[in-house]
């Protein structure tokens, strides 16, 4: 096990390695040199500086577009699914079983195949070369839905319900001042898995986004690496790598500080007594 784990672990890192390193490179080294270890220039901060500043600094332009899709996206959907899943978990009402059904079905079918569809919809809405075509697709997540259901089942004692409805609170006051507080893991969990999947969206951007200024990093990092294949453009894959490395950051960073809550999130409901 200790093998296999070292193995993952070399899976996971390696690329992470040949990034940093590269990004450290000119566009000149990047062929002349080995992948896995630096050239002679450390071209870092020059590749951050000109990364930020090409093309009159569009690069901030898509990083602020990806932050909105995430913030207004992202949180819009972990909130629909904590409030989907408690509903779910502690009222009862006709159609519920069926409600179930099509959210497990929901799960299952890769948002791929929605794509066209929902490009087919918006068009006739007039909201595609819109965040909107960005951002309303984002607020579904059938998977938040379902574990934040999950959780919302175990983590909220009936009891508990019970004796704040006894003290004279409403349906909303339990549920923002006694649900909420137990909901914690639960909805870091939701919220980092819906992040990264906004952060990383790109086949949903490519169908909808035509103007430059409304693209996410990942479609914005895409048309750079494509000026290298169009005629007369310039290859700029020095910048490609050093805006992948800024694009993951904010990952990074987001998994390293939630990691906790995330762990005892997807633990939750796992075990019943």
């Amino acid at each position: 096990m200790t093998v296999l784990t070292g193995l993952v672990l070399l899976y996971a890192l390696v690329p992470l390695a040949w990034l940093v390193i590269n990004a450290s490179k000119t566009q000149k080294d990047l062929f002349s040199s080995f992948g896995l270890w630096f050239a002679g220039d450390f071209a870092l901060w020059d590749n951050i500086t000109t990364t930020l500043t090409y093309q009159d600094g569009i690069f901030a332009r898509w990083f602020f577009n990806t932050l909105l899709y995430v913030v207004v996206g992202a949180g819009g959907a972990t909130f629909l699914a904590l409030l989907g899943g408690y509903g779910l978990a502690k009222f009862n009402f006709p159609g519920k079983r069926a409600v179930f059904a099509i959210v497990i079905g929901a799960v299952a079918v890769p948002g791929t195949a929605l794509a066209v569809p929902t490009f087919l919809m918006f068009s006739k809405m007039g909201l595609t070369d819109t965040p909107w075509a960005v951002i309303i697709p984002s607020l579904i997540a059938p998977f938040g839905l379902y574990l934040m259901w999950t959780f919302a089942a175990e983590a909220v004692p009936g009891e508990l319900i019970e004796a704040a409805q006894i003290d004279g609170a409403g349906p909303f006051r339990t549920f923002f001042k006694v649900a909420i507080p137990l909901l914690g893991p639960g909805i870091v969990t939701v919220l980092l898995f819906t992040m990264v999947a906004t952060w990383n969206n790109y086949f949903l951007p490519l169908i909808m986004l035509r103007d430059p200024d409304w693209y996410p990093l990942t479609l914005g990092l895409n048309a750079w690496n494509s000026q290298s294949s169009t005629a007369g453009g310039e290859a700029i894959f020095n910048l490609v790598i050093t805006g992948s490395l800024l694009t993951i950051l904010p990952l990074v960073i987001a998994f390293l500080f939630l990691q906790r809550y995330w762990q005892s999130g997807l633990a939750a409901g796992s075990v019943k007594e």
